[in-house]
């Protein structure tokens, strides 16, 4: 990719959507500045599961979106070996609870080609030594081989580092900066201190807060953004190496030998106060770690280390927000949940689409004209879109 008029683009959002989009526009030759309010990956990139998947039934574009994102993961391993140590592909595990059933999921994974095995509780101890079996729905489980995880805060600064060699500019700690506009047309990044960053074009990539900030400049997202947490846990005995997804915790370990828990019970148990804050009841706590404990080999004695607890990024309906904004020239928006899954494919498009001008086909199902046109884009065909340009 090569920039021929030197765009300056600011990029706001210090998470992995924001660094992505800030190095993949430094690598094709964009002047680029970062702002984040505080410091790089403290967002929900901090405190994320993290699952690299397209696991279960979506849209078409969805799931391709996703796959390419798992792609752009490998293609990453495979040039940067030392990445091994944050971002592992060894596969995913998940059951149903009692009275559900998990055999249409796993039809409608191997109907369209998605990886996927059907294991008993026999086949679960023999290829997950690290599961408790017994724990397993008596139906068995599913196994996706090509699914994995990966430790957002380390791949962050990596990017950064390689943006920055880039001629990337990093402003950390800026406050609650916001977009510029004048006239109509995106003029640069306002910082807290009120100092303002001309630019080009600019990139908002702030996670949760998009809507809002959307909203302030008269566009409206559909939002369905909670409060949630994950809890880290201590250093633990048993290695733990599959992805688990199990009716009462999901798990995923970390570099440092801890995992990463969370829940749906558990994130519908926080409060938040009048002013934002958000408390997580410790008895949430001691129930993922115990829930934890009862699916992972040997039952182990689980201790907390820390909760992570803020906004959790989720559009109104489900899908990516990525793109253009159509009534503000010159600005182009992130917003989506499974940032983590997407973060390497998004930036590298949305970086291309802000240097060459060019819409993505790829992206053209999830841009905010779907909420304003009644454009029913859910149906568009893999084989519409044209290839992707490899870097």
């Amino acid at each position: 990719m090569t920039n021929q008029q030197a765009t300056h683009v600011a990029v706001i959002g210090g998470g992995i959507l924001g660094v992505s989009t800030a190095a993949h526009l430094a690598r094709g030759g964009a002047q680029v500045t970062l702002v984040t309010a505080g410091a790089l990956a403290d967002g929900a990139s901090g405190r994320s599961i993290a699952w690299l998947n397209s696991s279960g039934d979506r849209s078409a574009p969805y799931h391709y979106l996703r796959l390419l994102g798992l792609d752009r993961y490998r293609t990453r391993l495979a040039r940067h070996p030392e990445s091994r140590h944050y971002l592992r592909f060894d596969g995913a595990l998940k059951w149903a609870a009692p009275d559900e059933s998990l055999r249409q999921t796993f039809d409608y994974e191997r109907a369209g080609g998605y990886d996927a095995i059907w294991l008993d509780r026999a086949g679960v101890a023999e290829l997950a030594p690290d599961v408790n079996a017994d724990a397993v729905a008596a139906e068995g489980a599913i196994f996706n081989p090509g699914e994995g995880w990966v430790n957002l805060p380390d791949l962050i600064a990596a990017l950064a580092a390689e943006a920055v060699a880039a001629g990337t500019r990093i402003v950390e700690k800026a406050g609650h900066a916001r977009v510029d506009v004048t006239d109509g047309v995106a003029t640069g990044v306002v910082l807290g201190d009120g100092t303002v960053l001309p630019a080009d074009h600019v990139v908002l990539a702030t996670g949760g807060d998009v809507p809002a900030q959307l909203g302030a400049l008269g566009v409206s997202v559909p939002d369905a953004t909670p409060s949630a947490f994950v809890l880290f846990t201590g250093p633990v005995d048993v290695e733990v190496k599959t992805v688990l997804n199990t009716p009462r915790v999901a798990i995923r370990p970390t570099p440092d030998g801890r995992l990463v828990l969370d829940a749906d019970w558990a994130e519908k148990s926080v409060v938040v106060g009048d002013d934002g804050a958000i408390t997580v009841p410790e008895e949430s706590v001691q129930g993922l770690l115990d829930e934890a404990s009862k699916v992972l080999a040997g039952n182990p004695k689980l201790t907390a280390h820390r909760v992570g607890a803020g906004l959790k990024p989720i559009p109104g309906d489900g899908d990516p927000v990525v793109g253009a904004v159509p009534t503000i020239d010159r600005l182009h928006v992130v917003f989506t949940h499974s940032g983590a899954t997407l973060g390497l494919i998004l930036g590298e498009l949305v970086a291309e689409e802000v240097l060459t001008g060019a819409p993505s086909p790829v992206l053209r199902a999830f841009g905010l004209d779907r909420f304003t046109d009644g454009a029913d884009l859910g149906e568009v065909g893999i084989g519409a879109w044209a290839p992707v340009p490899q870097r």
